[in-house]
């Protein structure tokens, strides 16, 4: 209880801090121009904001209004705003960027046409206004699809045709900047200084030019005078882009005088002294700011193809390597096609060998030929021969003894034959299907990048690792879900580090957010070691177990671990039958599990190889179920994997969810089957898992525990007691009940 009132109250002052900023934004926005008009940028951004921040927005600009004594000036403005917000009460997509950018629109030509109605000028504004109203709802659109951009992705992404968005935003705030009034200074250079600096020193010469080309269009459309202040901008940015030496104090002391020598050189004279003065108060907010500065929070570009093709390289490696050591476990598929071929039938000269010593051989043989011949098909025929099913032709025989063992011992060897047949047919199948599951994961190792690649980070990692002696083969960081840190750390078999919490304690110093490691994987010649930042969510996992009551062991395994992108998994198998045997199965199968989704595999190829291991590792029975749970990096959305495996029940919101799934366990037929479905959750959901130790009869109790309440371990210590209970079976079977909480860290 105490978490959940502390989100709340979170949130609750996450709010109140938009409301803030948006309101300073509206009474800052008042009074600006663009172009030699009101500016539209309080208008775009009240459209593009929520109900809560776009009223916020709207009392700004009527305080601001009031205090200058401009209310009937701006009557236009805060007529469009009203009819924003209006909108925005009734529409239900009001969040949507396309709705925002129409509905801006709308409320200005609306509020512009009514306004020019009622002074009789319409048949001369009603053209500006449309003129007005569409490019004030295409900065809205554009501020809104911004805004949806960051919370989907985490980070300002300036690619493609997102930058275009960027680039309008940028240049419509700084022109209103610009027509900010201070006194012998400028909001809008200075602003666009410290940005044409900071995109000089971290994206070199083309983002300096840029960002400074935009800023003089901002500017010169806020005034001839800001323009002309400003226009020495993009020459500068991009100098000091091209002269950068990775110092920030160098860095802001050549663009400030490049400004300078700039300024003089194009004869500014009066201007001069306003540029070096924005400029230096712009140097100054850029050496605050970079240190600050991320590439974690901006996309500016794909990563370089060597970058993203090493990284898909060292993956392939490691899967391959991996694959390699679960080789061993199915060796004996490949002994199974040396083995020799069947042995052929008996043939007539070793059937008609038993006659030849009998005096009776003529007669047999000769008289009666047609009739023996008979017989003899009818004994090659036989699955086993006996005196009871032997040919009545041949019941005088005097070597019936000999015949019957003779032909004994064809059919048995006949039988093997077919079952060495079947074998071998059964074991090229399986080397198929193990040949096409290993394509299957290379090629999705190489198909893409799960992380957007950073090469400084990845840098600043390896270098860090090398000062405290630790010689990484290759270092790949960059950002994953939601904007978080990830790194992959591989490492030879020789020089692996004997700690994984020491590197993460040396990497998470050095980056001064705290990390967590998915733990150490070890293949034939490499170690890799996974590192992530961990989401808002956490999980807390409980587990119960009790054995069967004629075993001292339980069939029963599970695990919890972490991939390399900070998903968890939580894992349980039940083994064919109880005791030792039953838990030789089910380790296996978790044991591989773990391995290949930790090696990067996916979820359908890593089962139909367990199931092919399971398969060929022995010539008795060898199955087990398997039982899993993946929990995505945000903690928002869960995968429930199943092959054979009992229900999963999910407790969200006070409505109960049973997850079952026909399919069959790993280990009884070539082609596995497994069951993959995905759900929403939030903090404070459960999931349960049980073993099929917990019957069916138990579902109701286990509703009524989990709709009263209670902790965590009281649930499933009350699920595991009570199974035996519920269970009519004479026979008892192994228990096992594991539970998740999904918290709020």
């Amino acid at each position: 209880m105490i978490r959940i009132k502390g989100m709340r109250l979170s949130r609750a002052s996450e709010a109140a801090a938009g409301f803030i900023v948006s309101l300073a934004a509206g009474a800052l926005l008042s009074g600006t121009g663009i172009a030699g008009v009101a500016s539209f940028a309080d208008i775009s951004l009240s459209g593009a904001l929520p109900m809560p921040y776009s009223s916020a927005v709207l009392v700004g600009e009527i305080a601001s209004c009031v205090l200058s004594g401009t209310v009937g000036k701006n009557i236009v403005k805060l007529s469009a705003m009203i009819i924003i917000m209006i909108a925005k009460l009734f529409l239900e997509k009001a969040d949507d960027p396309r709705t925002c950018g129409i509905v801006t629109a709308v409320g200005i030509i609306i509020s512009g046409g009514a306004v020019s109605f009622l002074i009789g000028d319409i048949v001369y504004k009603i053209g500006f206004y449309v003129f007005y109203g569409g490019v004030a709802g295409y900065t809205a659109y554009s501020a809104a699809s911004a805004a949806a951009c960051v919370r989907r992705e985490g980070n300002v992404d300036l690619t493609e045709h997102n930058g275009c968005t960027y680039a309008v935003l940028y240049t419509v705030f700084i022109s209103a900047l610009c027509a900010v009034k201070l006194p012998a200074l400028n909001a809008g250079v200075i602003a666009g200084s410290a940005v044409t600096l900071l995109a000089a020193y971290y994206y070199r010469s083309a983002g300096g030019a840029l960002c400074g080309a935009l800023t003089v269009c901002g500017a010169f459309l806020a005034s001839q005078d800001a323009g002309m202040t400003a226009v020495v901008l993009p020459a500068a940015g991009f100098l000091t882009g091209c002269f950068s030496r990775k110092r920030t104090l160098y860095s802001a002391g050549l663009f400030v005088f490049l400004c300078f020598a700039f300024a003089v050189l194009a004869g500014m004279k009066g201007d001069s002294a306003a540029l070096i003065a924005d400029t230096v108060i712009g140097g100054l907010l850029f050496l605050a700011l970079a240190p600050k500065y991320s590439d974690r929070w901006i996309t500016a570009g794909s990563p370089s193809a060597e970058t993203v093709a090493s990284l898909i390289k060292a993956r392939m490696d490691f899967l391959s390597d991996s694959i390699g050591v679960i080789r061993s476990e199915t060796a004996k598929v490949s002994l199974l096609l040396d083995r020799e071929e069947p042995a052929e039938e008996i043939s007539d000269d070793r059937q008609k060998s038993v006659c030849d010593s009998c005096y009776r051989k003529c007669d047999c043989w000769n008289e009666n030929r047609a009739e023996t011949e008979r017989a003899f098909t009818e004994l090659s025929g036989m699955s086993e021969v006996t005196k009871e099913n032997f040919p009545c032709a041949l019941a005088d025989c005097l070597r019936k003894d000999e015949l019957i063992r003779a032909f004994g011992a064809a059919a048995r060897e006949r039988i093997a034959g077919r079952v060495m047949m079947l074998r071998q047919t059964d074991g090229r199948k399986l080397l198929a299907e193990q040949l096409l599951m290993t394509e299957e994961m290379l090629a999705l190792a190489g198909e893409s990048v799960d992380m957007r690649c950073s090469e400084p980070l990845s840098k600043q990692i390896a270098a860090k690792l090398m000062r405290h002696g630790l010689a990484a083969e290759k270092v790949a960081a960059g950002y994953g879900e939601g904007g978080r840190i990830r790194a992959e750390l591989y490492f030879s078999a020789e020089n692996a580090p004997d700690s994984t919490i020491r590197v993460c304690d040396l990497i998470s110093d050095e980056l001064g957010i705290r990390l967590e490691n998915a733990g150490q994987v070890s293949a034939l010649r490499q170690v890799r070691i996974c590192l992530y930042e961990p989401s808002a969510l956490m999980l807390e996992v409980y587990g119960a177990s009790s054995c069967a009551d004629e075993s001292s062991e339980s069939g029963d395994t599970s695990a919890v671990f972490y991939d390399g992108s900070g998903a968890g998994y939580v894992v349980l198998s039940d083994g064919m039958g109880s005791g030792k045997e039953a838990a030789v199965e089910s380790r296996m199968a978790v044991r591989l599990f773990r391995r290949l989704i930790c090696s990067g595999a996916d979820v359908p190829s890593s089962v139909r190889l367990i199931n092919s291991v399971m398969l060929t590792k022995s010539r008795s029975e060898l199955f087990a179920t398997l039982d899993a749970v993946r929990i995505s990096p945000d903690g928002s959305c869960v995968t429930v994997i199943k092959s054979g495996a009992a229900a999963t029940l999910i407790n969200s919101g006070g409505t109960l969810r049973k997850i079952s799934a026909p399919t069959f366990p790993i280990g009884i037929y070539e082609q596995s089957e497994v069951y993959i479905s995905e759900y929403t959750v939030a903090s404070g959901d459960m999931i349960i898992m049980f073993s099929d130790g917990v019957c069916e009869n138990e579902y109701p109790f286990i509703r009524e525990l989990l709709s009263g309440g209670g902790d965590l371990k009281h649930i499933v210590d009350e699920i595991c007691a009570k199974a035996e209970v519920f269970n009519p079976s004479v026979r008892a079977d192994d228990v096992t009940v594991i539970g998740i909480l999904v918290n709020r860290r």
